[in-house]
């Protein structure tokens, strides 16, 4: 799974041919998630400040992240993305 993001702990993380709908992983401590790009619909459990960080992530960078999902699922490597700062 490459990693394309990195902050406060939490990693995010994108599967190369993955299924859709276009979605990302996040990961904190024994927490993971996933979450879709366009509707922001999670599966899966995050502490809230934790989860509120990846959506403000998310917003940022949406177009970014669905460069890399068509990136991902033609098996090219996928861009690295600015972490929240």
């Amino acid at each position: 799974m490459p990693e394309i993001s990195r902050f406060y702990g939490i990693i995010i993380i994108m599967n190369f041919k993955d299924h859709a709908p276009p979605h990302f992983h996040a990961w904190y401590n024994e927490y993971k998630i996933t979450i879709t790009i366009r509707d922001g619909i999670v599966k899966g459990e995050m502490p809230q400040r934790a989860l509120k960080l990846v959506f403000e992530w998310l917003e940022r960078h949406k177009e970014e992240l669905l460069k890399n999902w068509e990136l991902a699922q033609k098996g090219e490597q996928l861009g690295k993305i600015e972490p929240l700062k």
